[in-house]
Formats: C-alpha cells, sequence, structure tokens
C-alpha cells in the first residue's frame, strides 16, 4: 500500500498522513485505556481499535476535503486551527450519522469528548511541527541537475517555487527535494533559491560528495555530445540515483511534460500498457455503475428537466459531436445550461462567467448534475466513467495540428471524469488544452484501478468544493 500511495505522492506526504492518522488512533486508544483500564481495554481489544480507527479514518476523510493534505498552502497556525475545527467539527457529524446505522461502535459520551479533545490538541502541535519542518524545508533530499534549460527550469519551479515580481518565493515546499547545485556551462533560466552553478569538469562522484546529494536528474534539453555517461555510470555504480528529468518531473506533478517527450521515451519507459483484462472489468464497472446511476438519479432528473423547461425556451437535452477512443466520433448528451443556438456565430470556448449559461444552467454546472445523461453514453460503450474528456472534431483537429501527441489521448475510451478535471481548472484556451494534455497523458501511462478510484476520489471533492466549472 505504501509503495502505491508513493507513486502519486511526495513520501514526506504519506508518511505525513499516515503519521497522523497513527497519531488519532493513539490518542483514542490512550483515553480509552485511562476511561476503562488496560485491563479492560485488553479484553476488548478488537472492539475498542475498531472503533478508533473508525474515528481515525472519518476524521481523515474530512481533512481531506478541508484540503487539510494540500501541503502546497502556506498555513498559518490560526488558519490551521480554524481548519481544523470545521473539518473535526464535520467529522463528529458524519460520525454521529455512522453511529445511527451501527450503534454497535459508538463511543460513549465522556470518552469521545475527552478522546475529541485530546486528538484536537495532539493534531494541533503535530500540524505546527509539520508547518515548521516545512517551511525551513527541513528532512528534504538534495539533489544536481544536469541541465539548465527548459525542462529544468519546469523542474525548478516544482521544487524551489518561483520568483515574485516583489521578490518573493512562492512553492515548492511540498516535494521533498531541494536543488543542491546545478552542472552545466550556461546559467539556469531559473534558479531562485541562487542554487551554486559547477560548469562541466568536475567529477559529478566528487560533486555528489561535495553537496551530500544522492540523486542526480538528467535534465538536458537536448542530449546529444552533451551526456557524460562515463561519470553517471561511475555515479550510479556507488549508489548515486540517476534518474531522467522527464520521468522525475512526473513523479513529483502527477502529469507529463509534453514539450520534452520525445518516442524513445514513450517507448522505453514504464507504462503506456493497456490490459485486456483490466479493460474488460472496466468495462463491466461501467456497465454495473451506469445502468444503476440512472435509476437512482432518475428523480433528479425529472425535476431538472422541468427547471430547464420553466427557465427558458428550449429543449431540455443538448447534443453534440464528441471524438472518441480511436477517433472515432459519437453524440454526447446533456442537460441543457445554455440558451439555446449558444453557438449560432461558430465554435467558441466556455467562458468564465458565460454570459451564455442560464440561471439553471449555472446550478447544474456548479453541482454536475448536467452530465448525468451522459451516464446514458456509458452504457452504450461511447465512453467511461474515468478518462480523458473528449473533445468536439472541430477543436480536436486543430490540437492535432498544433499539440504534438494529442491524437494519441484518443487511445482509451473518454471519460464523464478525469485525472485532468480534477488537477487543472477548466480549460478555454489552446494552452489550457496543452496543460491539460500533460495530465492526460499521466493517467493514459499509469493506466490502473487504483488511479480510477484515485480519480474517482478527487472528482467527489471537486464537486463539494465547488472547483472547475464553467
Amino acid at each position: 500500500m505504501l509503495s502505491i500511495l508513493k507513486k502519486y505522492y511526495p513520501l514526506r506526504n504519506v508518511l505525513f498522513f499516515l503519521g497522523e492518522g497513527l497519531l488519532i488512533f493513539l490518542a483514542i486508544s490512550a483515553v480509552y485505556i485511562e476511561f476503562k483500564g488496560w485491563e479492560t481495554f485488553s479484553q476488548d481489544l478488537v472492539i475498542y481499535c475498531l472503533r478508533a480507527l473508525i474515528v481515525s479514518n472519518i476524521f481523515q476523510l474530512s481533512f481531506y476535503f478541508f484540503d487539510l493534505y494540500d501541503l502546497e498552502k502556506e498555513l498559518s497556525p490560526a488558519d490551521t486551527v480554524l481548519l481544523l475545527v470545521q473539518a473535526c467539527g464535520t467529522g463528529c457529524i458524519i460520525l454521529a450519522i455512522f453511529y445511527y446505522f451501527f450503534p454497535t461502535v459508538v463511543i460513549s459520551g465522556p470518552v469521545f469528548w475527552v478522546s475529541y479533545i485530546v486528538t484536537c490538541t495532539v493534531l494541533f502541535f503535530w500540524r505546527i511541527l509539520f508547518y515548521l519542518i516545512i517551511k525551513n524545508r527541513l528532512f528534504i533530499q538534495p539533489v544536481l541537475i544536469l541541465g539548465s534549460g527548459k525542462l529544468a527550469q519546469a523542474i525548478t519551479h516544482k521544487i524551489e517555487g518561483q520568483t515574485t515580481p516583489d521578490g518573493k518565493i512562492t512553492g515548492g515546499l511540498d516535494s521533498g527535494y531541494k536543488i543542491a547545485a546545478f552542472i552545466g556551462n550556461n546559467q539556469p533560466l531559473a534558479n531562485p533559491r541562487k542554487a551554486p552553478v559547477v560548469p562541466f569538469g568536475d567529477s559529478l562522484l566528487s560533486l555528489c560528495e561535495k553537496f551530500n546529494a544522492t540523486r542526480i536528474i538528467v535534465a538536458h534539453d537536448d542530449r546529444r555530445g552533451k551526456m557524460p555517461v562515463q561519470e553517471l555510470l561511475e555515479c550510479k555504480l556507488h549508489g548515486i540515483h540517476i534518474e531522467d528529468g522527464i520521468s522525475f518531473y512526473e513523479a513529483i506533478t502527477g502529469k507529463i511534460l509534453i514539450e520534452s517527450v520525445n518516442p524513445a521515451w514513450m517507448i522505453f519507459s514504464d507504462g503506456f500498457q493497456k490490459s485486456k483484462t483490466r479493460y474488460l472489468a472496466k468495462r463491466l464497472m461501467d456497465v454495473f455503475f451506469s445502468f444503476t446511476g440512472l435509476i437512482l438519479s432518475s428523480p433528479i432528473a425529472l425535476i431538472t428537466a422541468v427547471c430547464i423547461k420553466l427557465d427558458s425556451p428550449g429543449p431540455v437535452f443538448y447534443s453534440q459531436e464528441r471524438v472518441g477512443e480511436l477517433g472515432k466520433v459519437f453524440t454526447i448528451y446533456k442537460f441543457r445550461s445554455m440558451v439555446e443556438d449558444a453557438e449560432k456565430s461558430g465554435y467558441v470556448w466556455a467562458l468564465e462567467n458565460d454570459p451564455r449559461v442560464t440561471r439553471v444552467g449555472a446550478f447544474i454546472r456548479l453541482t454536475r448534475i448536467d452530465e448525468i445523461p451522459q451516464m446514458w453514453n456509458v452504457l452504450k460503450g461511447d465512453m467511461s466513467f474515468i478518462g480523458p474528456r473528449p473533445e468536439r472534431p472541430h477543436f480536436v483537429e486543430l490540437l492535432t495540428k498544433n499539440i504534438p501527441y494529442y491524437a494519441l489521448r484518443h487511445t482509451v475510451r473518454p471519460g464523464i471524469t478525469g485525472w485532468a478535471q480534477v488537477c487543472y481548472p477548466y480549460g478555454a484556451s489552446e494552452e489550457d488544452a496543452l496543460r491539460k494534455l500533460e495530465y492526460d497523458f499521466y493517467y493514459i501511462k499509469n493506466l490502473s484501478t487504483f488511479m480510477d478510484l484515485l480519480v474517482a476520489f478527487r472528482t467527489i471533492k471537486t464537486i463539494i468544493n465547488r472547483r472547475g466549472s464553467r
């Protein structure tokens, strides 16, 4: 389980999450022991541990939806306290509902509220400690960057942050790495924390020893004639981890830098593999959940249809051609959220605060109710629940010409939601399409059941927090 989480999140973040869960569990268990005594606690160890585990899981779930595990955010102690109180309060409400249906796992009032106070106190100091560790960049791994171009710049922005016009550095706190030095004959395009630049000539192994680095990131934009192969091999034989810049960037960002990718990297890298067994299993789950979802959502769909007809003239449903798997064009169905003939003047991207959106349309877009009819597309086999968002033929033709590898996103069935949708705000330009393609490529490369579950979970969070819609 730890190895799977490490693939999608930095190790330090994973350890923070698991450590916090353990603290909640131990705090509740300690209060139980104080109230019941060790002998009673040990006799019913399983039920007491189960009760503590349920509280721990529900509280951490609440923390997740309150963005308390988004370690890129720099929260002050006051903000931390406020969010903890809100998240714990929400957790208590969820627990009350859970206890109503499963009364056998209820924690008695005195034990629960003492546990609540102890847990909140412990978590406050735990998070303040972690905040100070991140703020002072402690326990991070120094790396050497071999290169100074655009790929090195992208990696630097993620690891070290970016310099604002007023000279402040933002971001770069949650990667778990720091750049000890750049190796190359040119000044790097980005160097916000003024890491030293060492020209070629010195031994790479001696530089690793000097800067206490156990990892070298090869980030040349053009490697022809610039790869110190023998020195890199020597470092590898001495236990230094040598990593390709594109793969490293993928691991710390959850996306693939399209501008730096070449066909050889895609061919020889791990991933980009489609399993027939997984393909069939995913299809069976799509059929089951789309059929069930259409039945369960039918009351909401009926109310929505009535509201749309009362709000503005025009049909209830909106249909549009989209490009699906292997480039096949299909018709997608949604509840109409714009005025009739919204595109009578031609093809346009959706805009923020789009004036064409109706009053009911704004609400159903925000809550994603407008996408309920797409479960019919899933049931038919045009789409899946999880996958790259299908685009219109006009834009696909344009983007395929201007963006490298864009057509490869059609190697999998498109989805109602996807990795790009939960990681990147709504896109309305060619630049946005490129940025979203970076996430789509990451999804296609790392196809797995766990990846689909992760997307589904983050989609729920996106809907609850009302993000990403236009």
